[in-house]
């Protein structure tokens, strides 16, 4: 569902994001105000406005008509998302869109900021991708999802399915998450699956598959702890875009109802994945029968190292930070951390396979986490120290979310 301009000038592609800019189509102008509280820095902070508020102050705004720009006058990229698709703009008043999406890089001691955005008389360029996700039929059901830092996979029923009489077929039965090491900012998903499963678990120049699943909850997989054993549900059966790309994809993922020490449970989380950022927001939603509250569990792969790797593995377990983080120091193919982040923790288990951080739930209920992964050999974070005091900062920025003001004007 990503809204793309397909009618786009060939030589506009080449326009600096400068020159595009100058080409003011109004007067009006929304001026929109961001601030939080924090003194840290907060590289990658996504914004969103719903388009009806930008609608509000810039009528008849187009989404491949508009420029967004930061306090020294630079262009920002953007993505508004549909989230309803079937909505029709009979009038072309621009109003059948969701959100209006856009990032900035907050230095440290700058807790507020101003952009402004503006309708212009040219075509917006499109924007790199940063974000992406997509099902995967030509792999048995997988679902896999990226942005610049790191990518990610699950893996639907038809991993599940026994294999054909007579047919080699691989069969896992599983709802973890895994995790593919990428060292390059643009997208590899497509053709990592397009060169084949024997190519992407080496590392022929930008990154690889070596992040071990099984049977164990992955990175960041969820369950239902009855206080001994850990329940959970098989591979994905649904999904659903939501929105994709370039700076935030969206998508859920449903489950089939198991059995959770006689409770009958089902699951839909909704991932958010965001440029800049090594860590996924997931909202599970739980539902059973009844009003009582269960205990659910998100869980790390205690042996999530590739083959013949003699790592090392360090666990970190830190209530205040209401975080569970690994860091894996493997012989040949580098250092890697995992990490758990949930708001509403109250305390820690284990089981076979799993290192687990527990939280109350409710039927119906939301349950807000934040997973994902860092590779030393990509990106800002080299050791577990600088992982340790990332998970930190980020703990403390999901706590102080940004606020948004909006104010009309002429320029």
């Amino acid at each position: 569902m990503r809204l793309q301009c397909k009618a786009i000038v060939l030589s506009l592609g080449l326009l600096p994001l400068s020159l595009f800019a100058l080409h003011s189509q109004a007067q009006e102008q929304l001026t929109v105000t961001v601030t939080h509280q924090l003194n840290d820095a907060r590289p990658s902070e996504t914004i969103t406005i719903p388009w009806s508020q930008v609608n509000q102050y810039l009528p008849h705004a187009l989404i491949q008509r508009i420029a967004v720009k930061d306090k020294n006058g630079k262009v920002l990229p953007y993505q508004v998302t549909n989230v309803a698709p079937q909505a029709k703009d009979p009038q072309g008043v621009g109003i059948a869109y969701g959100e209006l999406i856009f990032q900035h890089n907050f230095a440290a001691g700058e807790k507020t900021t101003v952009f402004t955005i503006e309708k212009i008389d040219t075509v917006a360029p499109v924007f790199e991708t940063k974000a992406f996700g997509r099902h995967i039929p030509e792999r048995l059901d997988d679902f896999a999802w990226e942005n610049d830092k790191i990518g990610h996979r699950t893996y639907g029923l038809a991993l599940a399915a026994p294999a054909p009489v007579g047919v080699t077929k691989e069969v896992l039965i599983t709802s973890g998450i895994d995790i593919w090491f990428k060292r390059v900012p643009y997208p590899i998903v497509d053709r990592w699956y397009n060169k084949g499963h024997d190519h992407y678990h080496k590392d022929e120049g930008e990154g690889l598959d070596m992040y071990n699943v099984g049977k164990s909850r992955g990175c960041g997989g969820t369950g239902i702890w009855d206080g001994k054993q850990l329940h959970t549900s098989i591979n994905y059966e649904k999904w659903k875009i939501l929105a994709n790309g370039p700076v935030r994809t969206v998508f859920e993922l449903s489950y089939q109802s198991w059995d959770a020490a006689g409770v009958a449970i089902t699951e839909t989380k909704r991932f958010t994945v965001d440029a800049g950022h090594y860590l996924d927001k997931i909202e599970s939603t739980f539902q059973y029968t009844g009003g009582a509250a269960l205990t659910a569990a998100v869980g790390l792969n205690k042996t999530p190292s590739d083959k013949g790797q003699e790592p090392t593995i360090s666990v970190e377990k830190n209530l205040k930070s209401t975080s569970l983080s690994q860091w894996i120091q493997q012989s040949t193919k580098g250092a890697f951390g995992t990490a758990i982040i949930l708001p509403a923790a109250n305390e820690y288990a284990e089981d076979n396979l799993n290192h687990l951080i527990l939280a109350p739930v409710h039927s119906g209920k939301t349950m807000t986490y934040y997973a994902g992964a860092i590779w030393e050999r990509w990106g800002d974070i080299k050791t577990k120290e600088a992982w340790d005091a990332y998970l930190s900062k980020m703990a403390a920025r999901y706590q102080d979310p940004i606020k948004v003001s909006l104010r009309g004007g002429k320029k």
